[in-house]
Order: structure tokens, then sequence, then C-alpha cells
């Protein structure tokens, strides 16, 4: 099949996606407060070979390189986020001067060079300052983020008109607050169901302060999600199955809807109303502009009686003996189709953006050039799946490719590599991978082989 560009219509938006903290350093420089990450990573065995992120891809020093770099590979949307503690060092009263600036520049240039900014205003690095205080488990968390939303679209809306309010709600409370395996590493269930409904909150409270701010403003927000199959057709692989696409795909989205949590199939969900005031049920609910739908893979869930709340849990993708990415996921291209068509179910469901799409695979320099035919299989399978979705009147506006370099991944420390250029983080010199050339090639409209 020979897929183009042009394939997907004019209007269609291409990019490529990063985030604060994976990238830019400087975590203590010009005025910088500490976030959560800054802190978790100095804990030992926190992240693969305690890694962390002070330095990343030094994006801080070195963004002007980076975005000659995507506009040499013809990228016209980028996607990124703004670090929180970098503006309001104490997450909320005063701000940073030299951290505005910083995104000042970073927005100057992007327009300079015909790239369109794309803002996260919230990519899981919340200040510490806010989490001595109770982060996401504190109902104030949605003014403080109030704050600091307010003072960014104020201060950048004059050149920046697509926002994304949080990304990944689900991934952020359920690592950070259930599983205790990300920043801030807290555990149990009061914590998460108190950090989801707030954060819940503050999604459509976000949404409301930018259009209140900037009318004509683009507002959306991203939802990790995965394809969910049961690993056989016994009823209570099937049950397994529905709650975890609770979890992993309805957690988020329906309130937003205006479909309230979706708590029948996992009861002790309920237990969320303990953290739900008098009107909180209509301040769930907006109308986003779009939807980004982050979609890796499937999860393949069976019945597990041990499995505390609910009795079930996913069948690895190494003992399905399938193929992987680094990251042990597997790959299965179809996910994302069918992730796209379970969202545009919902009968008052905005326009999709892919807004993260990628795989990590054992990059290697070799003669200075770094060839990952797999990386490109990937995306070009991807791709057929979303252009899949198209035909079949899928109200999918967009894709932007997870990631544009490699970077810190979170506890994964710098082992999984996503990104469309490499980076040596010894001495931060960047290859545009083959997958690179690719993608360059493809949005400059040459022809595409996806065998």
């Amino acid at each position: 099949m020979l897929l183009t560009k042009d394939a997907f219509g004019e209007d269609f938006i291409w990019g490529v996606s990063t985030a604060a903290y994976q990238i830019e350093g400087a975590h203590d420089l010009h005025g910088k407060g500490p976030s959560i990450w800054d802190v978790f990573v100095q804990k030992r065995n926190r992240v693969f070979q305690n890694q962390h992120g002070n330095e990343a891809c030094d994006f801080y020093n070195r963004y002007d390189q980076d975005l000659y770099l995507m506009k040499g590979m013809h990228i016209p949307n980028y996607r990124f986020s703004l670090s929180w503690s970098r503006i309001f060092p104490n997450g909320i009263g005063e701000v940073n001067q030299r951290g505005l600036d910083f995104y000042d520049r970073l927005i100057d240039l992007s327009l300079e060079l015909g790239i369109t900014p794309w803002i996260t205003l919230y990519h899981w690095d919340l200040p510490h300052a806010l989490e001595k205080k109770g982060g996401w488990v504190n109902r104030e968390v949605k003014d403080w983020f109030g704050e600091f939303v307010s003072k960014c679209v104020q201060t950048y809306g004059d050149r920046v008109k697509n926002w994304m309010v949080l990304n990944e709600p689900t991934v952020f409370t359920a690592a950070g607050y259930f599983f205790g395996v990300h920043a801030p590493e807290r555990r149990g269930l009061g914590n998460f169901l108190a950090a989801v409904h707030h954060a819940a909150l503050a999604q459509a409270h976000g949404g409301r302060i930018i259009k209140s701010i900037q009318a004509d403003s683009h507002v959306g927000t991203t939802f990790s999600c995965s394809h969910v199959e049961p690993f056989s057709s016994r009823d209570k692989d099937i049950l397994a199955a529905k709650k975890a696409d609770v979890l992993l795909n309805r957690l988020f989205i329906e309130p937003l809807l205006g479909m309230g949590y979706p708590t029948e199939e996992i009861k002790i969900l309920n237990r969320i109303e303990k953290y739900i005031q008098v009107n909180d049920e209509k301040d769930l609910k907006f109308n986003m502009d779009f939807i980004g739908v982050q979609n890796y893979t499937r999860e393949v869930i069976r019945y597990a009686m041990f499995v505390p709340y609910l009795r079930a849990k996913i069948v690895s993708a190494k003992k399905r003996r399938v193929e992987m990415t680094e990251m042990n996921w597997e790959v299965y291209p179809a996910s994302i189709y069918y992730m796209l068509k379970k969202f545009s179910s919902y009968s008052n469901m905005p326009p999709l953006i892919v807004t993260e799409n990628g795989a990590a695979f054992a990059d290697q320099v070799e003669n200075g050039i770094v060839h990952d035919p797999k990386r490109v299989n990937y995306l070009q399978d991807a791709l057929k799946q979303v252009y899949r979705a198209k035909q079949e009147n899928v109200n999918i506006k967009g894709y932007f490719v997870w990631t544009f370099l490699d970077n810190f991944e979170w506890a994964e420390g710098y082992r999984p590599r996503f990104g469309l250029v490499y980076v040596d983080f010894k001495n931060q010199m960047r290859i545009i991978k083959s997958s690179g050339q690719w993608y360059a090639n493809f949005l400059n409209n040459n022809a595409s082989h996806s065998e």
C-alpha cells in the first residue's frame, strides 16, 4: 500500500510531541523550583540505574538547534509542555520571569521557523511545593492549577492558540498516587480516588479558564488508551477485560463528556463520592474542541482472584510471545484503529487528534548512522490504521509522533529510545534516525511505501 500525506487531506495536522521534564534539563537553573520528579529521582532505586532528568537532552540550552533540526525535517507542528515550577517555583504566588522568558523564546523561534506551537499545560511535573500541601490529593490543586493556566494563557495566548490541559491523567494518578511507581510515590485507593476527582475537575476548570481568556483558542486534553481484549471467551475473563477498560479508557473521558464516572463495572469506584461536592458533577463537564488520543499497544486481560478490587490482570506480551518494543509492549498496530473507533462512538465526542504514538527500540549508532527499520514499520503500520479509521468516517484531525528526541522516559530512564532523533547523552550529539528521515520525506510529501 502506498501511503502519502496527501491521502489524509490538506487540513490534517502533522507533528511531534515532547514533555518538559523529559527533555529540558536545567533542573535548577534561572530560578526554577523543584518538581515532584526532581525530588523522586533523588531517591535510590526508583528509576532505572538511578538515572535522572537533571540534564536530559539539555533542550533548555539547545532548543534553537533542535527547532532548526525540526524545521529541516519539515515538521509543521510541535507539541511541548510548560514546566509549572519553572514559571511558578513555589507552584503559586511569585512568578519566575526567567522561566516565562524561556518559553517566550521557544514560542517565538518556533513561529519564526513556521512551526506551530501546541502547548500541554500539565505533563506530570507538579511543583514539589504543592505536593507538600497534598498535591493532587488536595482539592485546592484545582485552583492552584487555574492560577498557572491563567498566567500561561495571558502570557502566550497572543501567539499560541492550541492548548492541551492535562497529559494522560489516568497514568499520573495511577502510577503516582495508587501504585507509587512514579512521582510523588503515594499509594492506596484513597490517594488515587482523590487525585482522580481533583484531576478531572482541573481538566474542565483549565478548559474554562483558557476559553474565558482567549475565546478563539483551540482547547483539548489528552488520554492514554489501550485496546483491551479478554484472554479467553470465559465469562470471568470478559468481565475482567471490561473492568480494565473502565480504568484504562473510560475513567476520565466519561465525566468530561457529562456522563459521570463509570462506576457500574467496578463498584469500589463508588467511593469517589466521598470527594464529590455540590456542583462537582456539572463542573466535571466541558466541551473540548478536540480530544488527544495517546496509544501505543493493546492489553490482554484475564481474571485474577488475588488482585484486589479488580480481580483482573494484564497478560504480558512476553508471556504471550508476541513481538515487543523495549517497553515490553506488544507491537499491535490495530490498537490505534480500535481506540479511535471506540472514542468516536460517544455521541458528543469532539474531533480526535492522535497526540502521541510511537515505539521504543534498541537503537545503535553505526558509522554515524542510526538505522531503525522496526520504528519505520511501526509508524507506517500505525498510520495505515489511522487512515483506515478516517476512511470509516472517524473525525480524526491529526497525528503527532512520540517523540522528537530520545529522552528521559520516566522510571525507565534513558534505556527506551522513542525518538525520531537519536541523542548521545554523553555529549548531546543529535543524529536523525532513518525513521526521522522517513517522516521528513513523508511530510515533504514524497511517497512512502508501507509494505
